[in-house]
């Protein structure tokens, strides 16, 4: 059994040729390859071409119109005069009928007059009226004529018919007539025209300069320069553009400053607490690690001397290793405790702050301090909770540091979806010349980080800073404040 091969189609995500375009796609992909001068332009021109168009179909059937009635009056007319003109000269000999009637009515408009004898030759030369060339073009002439129209009227002499006056339109001397109107107007329009499309071919490139200097401007953006700024046009809607354009430089400029400042600060706040940490076990641990060295050689030479060991030694140095270890513990848990809340995640968040509360009364005990964390969730998230704790904890530092506060109280609740957090104290608070701090830029970027507000009211007595951040109606209170990895 032979075997045949199956091709399968090819997806466009396997590969192969991509599709081609469609013939609908690929005007529209050409007109947007066009400059805005360029659409302009191109709109008006079609509004022109439209216009041009619309204007020639009413030309034409007014011509139309025009032409027949012209031709029929004029037919009616003539018709007229001549059957006049042969009543007047109804007396006069044949020949001189037929010669004075082909003279009278050579130099006609719209109609030709032809006199002939009974035999049907034409009187006269035959040629009738002066030619002339034709001034409309074939065509032109096709879309207005209208139909010949033709009477014969008898001459009639003495009682018996010496002739015919054969009477027939000639609608092309109104043709010639509108073609040399129209080609007139046609040229004084296409003129006006083209010097319009001129002008606003210019003035549409002066008008749409500030698109390409701010085009020049978004350039300079995307490299990262926000000095970039734009003169200010004479165009009132462009002038809104370049003012929010130059605005939005100057933010951005401002924004990168600050993160400069900010990166700035990060390293010098992770090399100070790593001075800080590396002072911390240089001069607290390293005396215990030495008492514990020292105890511990003790108890050796008591254990390996030649007498009995002294048992009340051993207890008394047993019992100084246990008071460094309990020193240690406290020291590593106060360490660790600054770097990372060890109980944040463990325990409910109002649990952990009322637990910092207690820790900064311990270590302050100049300063009172009061906290009322009712209503609160087990937690918001693991970043939630911890700007939270941090905020707080920085901004009772700061007051007992800088604000010299008798008293303190620290507020969290939540209230209409937002984690409303407020610390008071009643300390000098800050100088009107005070800048901002490494602590207040740390608090402001991660309230900021959380789509929340911060706000430090320093105008006395004391300083209240309050924080608002967003809180998720979907958190699952049980995993959101589960431990982080």
């Amino acid at each position: 059994m032979s075997a045949r091969s199956i091709t399968a189609p090819t997806r466009p995500d396997e590969g192969g040729d991509p599709p081609a375009a469609s013939p609908v796609a690929r005007p529209a992909r050409f007109w947007n390859d066009w400059s805005t001068r360029a659409r302009l332009i191109a709109v008006v021109l079609a509004i022109d071409v439209l216009a041009a168009v619309i204007s020639c179909g009413v030309i034409v059937l007014n011509a139309r119109s025009a032409v027949k009635v012209e031709t029929r009056a004029s037919l009616a007319t003539v018709e007229s005069l001549v059957a006049d003109t042969i009543r007047l000269l109804e007396a006069a000999p044949t020949d001189r009928l037929l010669q004075t009637l082909d003279l009278r009515f050579q130099v006609l408009r719209h109609v030709r007059v032809a006199v002939r004898d009974t035999d049907g030759s034409t009187v006269g030369d035959g040629l009738g009226r002066p030619h002339q060339e034709k001034a409309a073009p074939a065509w032109f002439a096709d879309l207005i004529m209208p139909r010949i129209e033709q009477h014969v009227l008898p001459i009639i002499a003495a009682g018996r018919t010496i002739g015919t006056a054969r009477i027939t339109t000639q609608p092309m001397d109104e043709i010639d007539e509108i073609w040399g109107y129209a080609r007139a107007l046609s040229l004084t329009t296409f003129s006006i025209n083209a010097a319009m499309l001129a002008a606003l071919y210019l003035a549409l490139g002066r008008v749409l300069a500030p698109l390409g200097r701010l085009a020049d401007g978004l350039t300079q953006f995307e490299r990262q320069d926000y000095t970039a700024r734009l003169a200010q046009p004479a165009t009132r809607e462009f002038t809104v553009i370049t003012a929010r354009f130059n605005q939005v430089a100057e933010a951005l400029g401002a924004v990168r400053a600050a993160n400069g400042r900010l990166n700035r600060q990060l390293l010098t706040a992770q090399d100070d607490e790593r001075r800080r940490t590396a002072l911390e076990l240089h001069d607290e641990f390293g005396p215990c690690l030495f008492a514990l060295e020292a105890n511990a050689a003790s108890v050796g030479r008591i254990a390996t001397g030649a007498a009995e060991p002294d048992r009340e030694k051993l207890a008394a140095r047993a019992s100084e290793i246990a008071a460094i270890i309990g020193q240690v513990q406290t020291r590593n848990r106060d360490l660790l405790n600054r770097l990372r809340p060890h109980a944040l995640g463990q325990v409910p968040l109002a649990e952990c702050l009322d637990l910092l509360l207690r820790d900064f009364s311990r270590r302050h005990p100049g300063t009172v301090f009061t906290g009322r964390f009712d209503g609160l969730a087990r937690g918001y998230g693991d970043l939630a909770d911890l700007t939270v704790f941090r905020c707080i904890q920085e901004s009772m530092t700061n007051a007992v540091r800088h604000g010299r506060a008798a008293h303190v109280e620290a507020e969290a609740h939540e209230a209409e979806g937002a984690l409303h957090v407020a610390v008071r104290d009643d300390g000098v608070g800050f100088a009107p010349d005070h800048g901002t701090g490494l602590g207040l830029s740390g608090m402001r970027e991660r309230v900021g980080a959380l789509d929340g507000t911060f706000v430090l009211d320093k105008h006395g007595p004391g300083a209240v800073v309050r924080i608002i951040l967003p809180v998720d109606p979907h958190r699952d209170d049980e995993s959101s404040s589960g431990p982080s990895a």
